[in-house]
């Protein structure tokens, strides 16, 4: 078939694309920046094109010629993301129709009947309606948590577990869950672009165990080798006091974790599992196994794509400070250079595995504090580390930062997706030198009105400092990388 995936940039469309084109399928990717898609490792093998759901005109030629439509889009949060969602279903839906495109397949969540579902949840469960509707043909799968390396719910049970030997909880500790392996919802999205073309209905879809949260802690903590974990269930936290609790403890920050726990409060249990009959399924994953084999991938890091893999719902757009048509106003630039007693390929090493655990090269404490700031205020944070402890592509998130070019050898751009009262950028550069290479940092920053003149000045003082040390530091680690050699 020839099949189309939204959301390729995000956890599930990245891993879903590459099982679609092994099933033998052709496979085009719709992205709003399909340069994000440059560097993965089916890019070869498929079409990449723009498009954007808010926008009714670029959908027209994405869907043309589609046979199997999958629509893996969907908001986390932030300001009308419910009008938004509904927006891009419907404008999605009528495009497909247009287009005559014979199914479309929507990965929605969980959702019990007859109870008030959480903004989240009721956004999904809305999506999925509206493709219901539609003239095409549609199968919403419908999964509560979805187990697997990088998953924003895998993410916020691990750390929750493995940090925390005592924790007190809120009343979702104790509510019924029927998580569901990674690899049993991308083989069941696969299958679907089989059904019969009369099939136009929600799945509910599950692994095989039925747990409470706290039971899942437990299970966690003894696959990961811990103690078991003590729960003091405490009724007073909110669904808020919870997000940021959770948010404080773990990488997922608040903004995210918020509708994540708000829709733990729904108990989310298949109530069928008709799809098992409809399609060729395969014994599911249960959630020990499930757990082992996302560990497993951690330590070994070969995480193909993370909750952070998608874009972060307030970065900045363009323009680029590299623009030749730059007329932003004004643009503060640090500019940092060093001669490095290393070859290019040392230098380059210590270049692409900044951030995560070796952290960022100069005051570690003034780093923390910043990404502490930025969490108190509702942005990433340093807990996002990265994907690969040693390399890079575009579109990974590493720390507060995102990667937005890399050219292997000689340039890594960072985007910054902390807070600001503006737009900022972190370049470093790899050139020859006289003594074997050069090391070209630049931090570029556009304020956004009074406050970001006030924030770029404020912190003027600290460049010397900070950025300078930083430069020092990755010369000084390229040159004994070199030595030990």
């Amino acid at each position: 078939m020839r099949v189309l995936v939204t959301g390729a940039t995000g956890y599930i469309g990245g891993r879903l694309v590459p099982e679609l084109l092994d099933a033998g399928h052709d496979v085009r990717c719709m992205a709003r920046s399909p340069g994000k898609l440059r560097d993965l490792p089916w890019r070869s093998r498929v079409e990449a094109v723009p498009g954007d759901v808010l926008d009714p005109a670029s959908l027209d030629p994405v869907l043309s010629g589609i046979d199997t439509a999958y629509y893996l889009i969907h908001s986390m949060g932030g300001g009308d993301f419910r009008e938004r969602d509904e927006q891009g279903a419907r404008n999605f839906a009528d495009a497909a129709a247009r287009a005559g495109v014979c199914r479309n397949v929507y990965l929605g969540g969980l959702t019990p009947r007859g109870e008030r579902l959480s903004a989240h949840l009721a956004s999904r469960d809305k999506v999925g309606q509206i493709l219901l509707e539609s003239p095409v043909p549609t199968a919403v799968l419908r999964a509560a948590v979805i187990i697997g390396s990088g998953s924003a719910s895998f993410e916020m049970l691990r750390y929750l577990t493995e940090r925390l030997p005592i924790m007190t909880t809120p009343r979702w500790v104790r509510t019924r869950v029927q998580p569901i392996a990674v690899r049993d919802v991308l083989r069941l999205l696969v299958e679907s672009a089989q059904l019969p073309p009369d099939v136009n209905r929600a799945f509910d879809i599950g692994g095989p165990d039925v747990l409470t949260y706290a039971e899942m802690i437990q299970r966690f903590a003894r696959a990961a080798g811990v103690r078991r974990r003590v729960i003091l269930p405490l009724p007073v936290l909110t669904p808020r006091l919870s997000s940021l609790w959770v948010g404080l403890v773990t990488p997922v920050p608040g903004s995210i974790a918020r509708p994540l726990v708000d829709s733990l409060r729904n108990e989310v249990v298949c109530a069928e599992d008709e799809l098992a009959d409809m399609v060729d399924d395969h014994e599911r994953l249960g959630f020990d196994e499930a757990v082992r084999l996302a560990l497993c991938r951690v330590r070994e890091a070969r995480v193909d794509t993370r909750w952070s893999s998608a874009g972060w719902p307030n970065a900045p757009s363009e323009p680029l400070p590299t623009d030749p048509g730059w007329t932003g106003g004004s643009l503060y630039v640090d500019e940092r250079r060093r001669e490095v007693n290393a070859p290019p390929e040392a230098l380059w090493r210590v270049i692409e595995g900044i951030g995560g655990e070796r952290g960022w090269y100069s005051w570690p404490m003034a780093w923390a504090a910043r990404g502490w700031f930025d969490r108190l205020v509702g942005g990433v944070g340093l807990r996002r580390g990265r994907r690969d402890p040693e390399r890079l592509r575009v579109g990974d998130s590493v720390d507060f930062w995102r990667v937005e070019e890399i050219d292997p050898g000689r340039l890594l751009r960072l985007r910054a997706e902390m807070r600001l009262p503006g737009l900022a950028w972190l370049e470093l550069r790899v050139e020859p030198g006289d003594r074997s290479a050069v090391l070209r940092q630049r931090a570029v920053f556009h304020p956004r009105g009074l406050a970001g003149q006030a924030y770029w000045w404020g912190i003027a003082p600290f460049h010397g400092v900070v950025f300078g040390a930083m430069a020092d530091n990755m010369a000084a680690a390229a040159e004994a990388d070199e030595s030990a050699d």
